[in-house]
């Protein structure tokens, strides 16, 4: 009867062991996700305080199963394709972007790595997806819808300020997402009878050659594309 017992409690101890196996192991894998920004931590303090947030709601916290691999641009598109091949390298478990350069530049890495746009301009008119339904591949995430909003913003520009009859449009035409907000800009821009002018700016010393233009030129308003040298110098 004891011996009977003593194996009775001895199986009970070794299932409950090995129920806990499986979460001691997941416990000690922390998962890793890689952050594929414009800007600095600390300037994007907002977002990436909403990110983990959101992520500690789920049960991911970082320190016990979560490791966040963050890394900026720093305003510098060039610099894209290195820091994904680094995110790469490190196996990361996904990567999260925003900006079509930073997508492309995730998207050339890895084939298998799951790709999370936070923001981009025009993922289909840019060739990231397929289509918006079934994206394909490994990347998703959030369109900005940018390019069908231009005429709205130019809209809601003319209802602001009634005396516009010109607009300088700061683009960076070097994105694959911009060129089609720059036509939209134009259309948009004839049907208001509002003259529109080109600011294309790609590097951080093209801003303040761009600013003088738009001044001997007399723009009466700004458009400002969300792009990464606008959104790191803004």
């Amino acid at each position: 009867m004891q011996f009977g017992q003593l194996k009775r409690r001895d199986f009970i101890a070794l299932l409950g062991g090995a129920a806990t196996w499986p979460v001691v192991a997941r416990a000690q894998r922390a998962h890793r996700i890689g952050v594929l920004e414009t800007t600095s931590a600390a300037l994007n303090a907002a977002n990436f305080d909403a990110l983990r947030q959101g992520l500690r709601q789920h049960g991911y916290i970082e320190g016990q199963n979560l490791v966040i691999e963050y890394r900026s641009a720093d305003g510098r598109a060039e610099r894209f394709s290195d820091l994904a091949a680094e995110l790469v390298r490190l196996n990361v478990d996904l990567i999260v972007t925003r900006g079509t350069p930073a997508i492309f530049a995730a998207k050339n890495a890895t084939k298998t790595i799951p790709v999370v746009m936070a923001a981009s301009g025009d993922p289909l008119g840019a060739g990231v997806v397929a289509g918006l339904a079934r994206p394909g591949g490994n990347v998703t995430g959030l369109s900005a819808f940018v390019t069908e909003l231009q005429a709205k913003r130019l809209e809601l520009l003319r209802e602001m300020v009634p005396r516009i009859n010109r607009i300088a449009a700061l683009l960076n035409m070097s994105s694959p997402a911009e060129p089609p907000q720059w036509e939209e800009t134009k259309a948009a821009a004839r049907t208001l009878a509002i003259e529109p002018q080109l600011l294309d700016v790609r590097k951080p010393e093209d801003l303040g050659r761009a600013f003088e233009t738009a001044i001997k030129q007399r723009a009466d308003a700004l458009v400002v594309g969300i792009n990464v040298l606008t959104h790191n110098l803004r």
